[in-house]
């Protein structure tokens, strides 16, 4: 596939309302969004790094330059998505720049082909059930509230941010007010071990689960928690590669996995994590990194392969915008529908983009 040039657009997106996790709290989104374009074809996609280095060491404006000035002069004349692990490789990390720029070029060549992201990853379903994730409250009749909110909607399994000071007593009172839901928490990083014995305290609860309690880098630690607890332990910001999946595993540092495409480098990349997990026996689900409907779309996608057995954060777009980028995915009886249509099966409205658009660039290849 020949490409005359990338198209770089920065978006900025208002969040309905603020989201606040243990690492700090976002109230809008600054979208990075990677258009590929050549003679009749196109692609888009989306970069989920945010503007601070808090979830990750990535974030957008980093993420731009290294889109712009190390990536795009080593794309190929003759480009495809499978072959851009090689490409990229010389350029260490950054996997969320990566899986951007890979996003994109895999949207153009199965818009050219006339197949869809969730045929190509190796969907199995049509539908998926969606969770929802809500973050840290000022108090707890407002996490209530909003948890109520959710379930009345359809959400078919509650996630509670938490950290230190906020999880014993929100995940009990949420357990006692709505009994035998599907319930689990994610600290994303936010505890040591130190906090094996509080941690512990948690599993009265029957959770489904407890992703990413520890810092990323300590698998070790994870693996005694394990041992430790009846929660299952689930991983998300250590998950980076397949390497990385295969040996937590091994050392039993998690039973269930979080994929999130960007994390890992792309879609190709988190299609491996998930077959070496299905290989093991290991559950996985789709992350989300709030996504506009671009990023929602292959979420999708992906959340709908056989091995992804339990619900993902794949929300409706009312979750997080008054106005998504794409018509509007929605929530029905619990389950999310995945685009059939080529390529993503979705692309951006031009009156909202255009609303949106902070200021584009374009790199024209050789």
């Amino acid at each position: 596939m020949k490409l005359a040039g990338v198209e770089l657009r920065r978006i900025h997106m208002p969040l309905v309302t603020p989201f606040r996790t243990s690492f700090g709290t976002e109230i809008d989104r600054e979208v990075l969004l990677v258009r590929v374009f050549g003679d009749e074809v196109e692609g888009w996609g989306e970069c989920v790094a945010a503007v601070d280095p808090l979830y990750s060491a990535e974030y957008v404006n980093g993420d731009e330059q290294v889109i712009r000035d190390f990536l795009l002069p080593r794309l190929p004349a003759d480009v495809t998505a499978r072959g851009l692990g090689a490409v990229f490789e010389p350029v260490r990390g950054h996997p969320m720049a990566k899986a951007a720029v890979e996003m994109a070029v895999l949207d153009a060549e199965l818009r050219l082909s006339g197949m869809s992201y969730a045929a190509y990853l190796g969907a199995t379903r049509t539908r998926v059930p969606a969770g929802v994730s809500v973050g840290i409250m000022d108090s707890i009749p407002e996490l209530l509230d909003a948890v109520a909110a959710y379930l009345q909607q359809g959400y078919a399994r509650i996630k509670l941010k938490i950290k230190p000071g906020w999880d014993l007593e929100p995940v009990r009172a949420v357990r006692e007010r709505f009994g035998d839901i599907l319930l689990q928490v994610d600290a994303n990083a936010a505890y040591r071990r130190a906090d094996l014995r509080h941690l512990a305290a948690l599993d009265p609860f029957g959770l489904l689960l407890i992703e990413q309690p520890l810092p990323e880098d300590d698998l070790l630690g994870h693996a005694r928690l394990a041992q430790a607890l009846a929660t299952p332990i689930c991983l998300d910001e250590s998950i980076v590669s397949a390497r990385a999946a295969a040996d937590a595993i091994t050392l039993g540092a998690c039973s269930i996995v979080n994929v999130k495409a960007g994390r890992v480098g792309g879609y190709l990349e988190a299609r491996r994590i998930h077959d070496l997990c299905a290989a093991h026996g290991v559950p996985v689900w789709c992350g989300g990194m709030l996504e506009t409907g671009l990023g929602r779309a292959a979420n999708l996608a992906f959340a709908a392969l056989p091995g992804c057995t339990l619900p993902g954060d794949v929300s409706a777009s009312d979750r997080y915008y008054t106005r998504d980028l794409t018509e509007p995915f929605r929530l029905v009886d619990g389950l999310m529908s995945v685009p059939s249509g080529p390529g993503l099966g979705v692309a951006p409205l031009p009156d909202v983009l255009h609303e949106f658009t902070e200021r584009t660039d374009v790199v024209r290849l050789p």
